[in-house]
C-alpha cells in the first residue's frame, strides 16, 4: 500500500508538470511531430490500430469518398484542400466572417499563442500553396488535448479504431434487430432461425458508419501538434460566440478546432452531404433540441470551406427563417417540422456517430489516473516529472504509446500498482525507455 505522503507528493508533481506543460511550439510548427512519428512507429498497438483503419477504409463503397478518406489518412503528403492559396489576408477575411456570423468568442483567443489566427489555421507545411502539408502523419498525432484522452504518440489511431470499431457495431445491432425478416416477412430480432432474410427495405449507410468516425478527428494531425517538451498545442474552441448561439437565444455551441477544422476539410473535399451532417453531430446529436449545434458547426465550416451549407445540401431555412438541417435521401417527401416545428430532419446515422465517439467517457478520467500512477513508479525507471522534457518525451510518452491508459488502469484495478510497475519494467527491459 502506497503511503499517504508518496501520494501527495505524486499529486504535487502532477500539478508541476501541468504547469510547465503550457510552454509551447505554437504558432510553428511542433518541434516533436518527427519524435512523435518515432514512438509511434514503435507502438504495436499505434501500429496495429492505423492497420485496422485502413482495413475498414478499404471497404467503402463509394470510390470518390473511399479515395478521399485513404488520400487524408494514410498519404503523407496529401494537400490540405480548404487550406489551398490561402495567405493571410483570406486567413483574415475569414475570421472577420465567422466573427461577423457570431460564430467565434474573440476572447478564447487570447489563450491561444498566435490568437485566433493560429487557433482557427494551425501551422502546417508549405502553408499559402496550392498544396499545403499536414505538420504530423495521422499516425504520429494524439487523440486530444495532453493529459485528456489517447494524448499519446499514435492516440489519434488508437482513438479512432474505438470508435469505428463502435459505430460497426452500432449499425449492425440497428441491423440485427430492425432489419430482418422472418420466413413470413415479419421484421423479427436476428436469432440464426431458419428463413431469415435481410430486409433490402432497411438502410443504413456502412460507407458512412466507416467514414464518419475517420474523418471527424483527422484535423487533430493540425491542432494537437507536439511541442519539444513532448506536451501539445492548445486548442481553439469556436464555431459559436457563447452567448446567443440558439438561433439567437441564449446557449453556446463552441467546441474544439479540431471538430470544425475536420468538417471544413470534408466539405473542402465535396465528400456527400449525408457524410458531412453525420460527422457534424460527432459532439452533439441534432436531437433533444440540441440540432442548432451542428447546425452553428456547420456554419463555420462552410465559411472556412468557402461554400454555401444552404446551396450544398447541408441546411435549409426553416418558416422562422433559422437554418436548419436539410433532410437527406427521401426524408423530405413531408414536411415534417410543419407538423413537428421543434424536430430536426433526422437520420439514424447522425445519432450512431455521436454515440460511437464516446470513448472518451472512461478514457478522459483513465488518462488522468494513470499519469498519477505512472508518476509514482517513475523515479524506480530514472524518470523525474520535473524534468518535463525528459519525463514526456523518453517515458510518458512512450508508455502510453505502448500500452494505452485504458491498459494501464485495467492492470491496475486488477492488480494493483504491482503491475504497472510490472508492465513499464516490460518497456525497460525492452529498452524503449
Amino acid at each position: 500500500m502506497l503511503k499517504t505522503s508518496a501520494f501527495c507528493a505524486a499529486v504535487s508533481v502532477l500539478a508541476l508538470s501541468a504547469s510547465l506543460v503550457h510552454a509551447t511550439d505554437m504558432p510553428a510548427i511542433g518541434a516533436w511531430n518527427g519524435g512523435s512519428q518515432k514512438v509511434a512507429e514503435a507502438s504495436p498497438l499505434a501500429l496495429s490500430a492505423l492497420a485496422f483503419i485502413k482495413v475498414q477504409t478499404a471497404k467503402i463503397g463509394n470510390e470518390s469518398l473511399r479515395k478521399a478518406t485513404e488520400d487524408a489518412v494514410f498519404n503523407p503528403e496529401t494537400c490540405i484542400v480548404h487550406r489551398a492559396n490561402l495567405d493571410e489576408a483570406k486567413k483574415t477575411a475569414i475570421i472577420e466572417k465567422l466573427k461577423a456570423e457570431g460564430l467565434i468568442d474573440e476572447a478564447d483567443a487570447a489563450r491561444i499563442p498566435g490568437g485566433l489566427m493560429a487557433g482557427i489555421f494551425p501551422p502546417v507545411r508549405e502553408d499559402g500553396s496550392a498544396c499545403p502539408k499536414l505538420p504530423q502523419s495521422f499516425l504520429a498525432a494524439p487523440g486530444s488535448v495532453f493529459g485528456d484522452h489517447h494524448s499519446q504518440p499514435g492516440g489519434l489511431a488508437e482513438h479512432v479504431s474505438v470508435n469505428l470499431t463502435s459505430s460497426l457495431n452500432l449499425a449492425d445491432t440497428y441491423r440485427k434487430t430492425y432489419g430482418t425478416l422472418d420466413a413470413a416477412g415479419n421484421p423479427t430480432l436476428r436469432t440464426g432461425a431458419a428463413g431469415e432474410v435481410a430486409d433490402t427495405a432497411f438502410f443504413i449507410d456502412q460507407d458512412i458508419a466507416i467514414a464518419a468516425p475517420v474523418w471527424h478527428d483527422w484535423a487533430k494531425t493540425l491542432v494537437f501538434q507536439w511541442n519539444a517538451n513532448g506536451s501539445e498545442f492548445p486548442q481553439l474552441n469556436f464555431g459559436g460566440n457563447g452567448k446567443t448561439d440558439m438561433w439567437g437565444a441564449a446557449g453556446s455551441t463552441k467546441t474544439g478546432a479540431h471538430h470544425i477544422v475536420g468538417i471544413a476539410e470534408a466539405i473542402a473535399r465535396d465528400l456527400p452531404a449525408a457524410e458531412i451532417i453525420t460527422h457534424a453531430s460527432a459532439h452533439s446529436a441534432p436531437v433533444s433540441g440540441a440540432e442548432h449545434n451542428v447546425v452553428n458547426w456547420i456554419r463555420a465550416a462552410s465559411i472556412m470551406a468557402g461554400v454555401d451549407p444552404v446551396a450544398k445540401g447541408y441546411l435549409k431555412l426553416d418558416a422562422l427563417s433559422h437554418l436548419r438541417i436539410a433532410p437527406q435521401r427521401k426524408g423530405g417527401s413531408i414536411d415534417i417540422q410543419a407538423s413537428l416545428p421543434n424536430q430536426p430532419n433526422l437520420m439514424y446515422e447522425y445519432v450512431m456517430h455521436n454515440l460511437s465517439d464516446a470513448d472518451y467517457t472512461y478514457t478522459g478520467a483513465a488518462t488522468i489516473q494513470s499519469e498519477l500512477l505512472l508518476r509514482l513508479v517513475a523515479a524506480k525507471f530514472g524518470y523525474d516529472a520535473a524534468d518535463t522534457g525528459k519525463y514526456n518525451t523518453l517515458y510518458r510518452n512512450v508508455v502510453l504509446s505502448h500500452f494505452g491508459s485504458e491498459r494501464v488502469m485495467i492492470l491496475y484495478v486488477n492488480g494493483g500498482i504491482e503491475a504497472v510497475e510490472k508492465a513499464v519494467d516490460s518497456l525497460k527491459t525492452a529498452k524503449l525507455i
